[in-house]
């Protein structure tokens, strides 16, 4: 914001300073950790299980920091976000 500079976070920062959020999307995470622990709870090793990485993603778009930047999002980028915070 001090320098005018648009950028693209990667977390939860659009609450915050940031204009625009490519993050991964908490319920498939959230049942991915439900499905370790239930091959755990079955007997798996933990070290036998391969490393997932996150599949599906959200994109947040927040117009109050795009605005403060004079930033203008065409209606084609915001048509796409998940969530667009006013």
């Amino acid at each position: 914001m001090k320098h005018k500079l648009p950028t693209m976070f990667g977390r939860e920062c659009t609450r915050r300073p940031g204009p625009s959020e490519l993050r991964p999307d908490r319920a498939d995470l959230f049942r991915g950790a439900a499905t370790y622990v239930d091959m755990i709870l079955k007997g798996a090793k933990p070290a036998d299980l391969p490393v997932q990485q996150p599949t599906k993603f959200e994109f947040v778009i927040n117009l109050k920091t795009a605005r403060a930047l004079r930033l203008t999002i065409p209606q084609s980028v915001l048509v796409r976000a998940d969530h667009v915070i006013q």
